[in-house]
């Protein structure tokens, strides 16, 4: 388990490294010289006094550091995301097979509760560290020990309880990410009202091009992190559920396999 987590903690940096280069790559190659190239192209006619209408360009609505910031942030909760949902997935296919190998109206003793174990050790190493075989094993180890057959239930459970706490707080990062990214927006907001209001004089003067674009930062930059934000919130509740249908489909693993067919005698 401990090496499990210094392995995720080591991809959860390389992941935010490896985001904030290609982000970052694709600001400087094409976000940016095309919105600078299009609000020259703005100010050129406007200097000609030609009469037209400001399109609402992608790149210029994108080009700030508080939405590169967001699409950095939404990148490495992608990344976490897939990390989990990909070893969920891996462990659900333990949910198809038969490990204990107990067949229909066969009885388990608890002298049978260590030779019962040993498919389940031999699993490869990975393997043993996902929730079915773990639960399996503690039921099999409080059978042998107890021979009780409501104290095998309640290790399930307790296992599966535990479980359910540990994806849970494992989840914590994505959820600071998802809070993260509207309050960089709001961030962007408030960095460009102070932007137009410190231009107000210019504005008074005639020139509103300072104050319009100061604004345009700030409706942006939220614009793109509530969007960004309900993208991240979508995908962390498929994730959460997709955990969640684990631990239930666990427990239904364990009864059909296992605990229907205990006996003490």
């Amino acid at each position: 388990m401990r090496n499990n987590t210094s392995s995720e903690f080591l991809y959860q940096l390389f992941a935010l490294i490896l985001a904030l280069i290609l982000v970052h790559s694709f600001y400087v190659t094409l976000i940016r010289p095309n919105a600078n190239a299009i609000l020259q192209e703005q100010l050129a006619r406007e200097a000609a006094g030609e009469a037209y209408v400001a399109e609402r360009s992608f790149y210029i609505v994108v080009k700030d550091y508080e939405q590169e910031a967001c699409f950095i942030l939404m990148l490495w909760a992608f990344a976490i995301m897939g990390y989990k949902a990909r070893r969920t997935v891996n462990e659900r296919k333990l949910l198809s097979l038969p490990l204990l190998g107990v067949s229909e109206g066969s009885r388990v003793l608890p002298e049978d509760a260590r030779q019962m174990s040993r498919p389940v050790q031999a699993l490869p190493e990975a393997q043993q560290g996902y929730l079915v075989p773990r639960t399996l094993l503690a039921a099999l180890q409080r059978f042998g020990s107890t021979r009780n057959i409501q104290d095998v239930s309640s290790a399930v459970g307790d296992v599966l309880d535990t479980e359910s706490d540990r994806l849970d707080s494992e989840l914590s990062m994505v959820r600071y990410i998802a809070w993260a990214i509207p309050s960089i927006g709001f961030i962007g907001t408030v960095r460009g009202i102070g932007e137009a209001l410190s231009q107000a004089h210019k504005a008074v003067e005639g020139d509103i091009a300072g104050v319009t674009a100061s604004l345009g930062v700030a409706f942006n930059s939220t614009f793109i992190a509530l969007v960004i934000s309900i993208v991240v919130m979508f995908m962390l509740h498929q994730l959460q559920l997709l955990q969640e249908r684990l631990v239930l489909d666990t427990h239904s693993y364990c009864d059909s396999n296992l605990l229907r067919h205990l006996k003490t005698d």
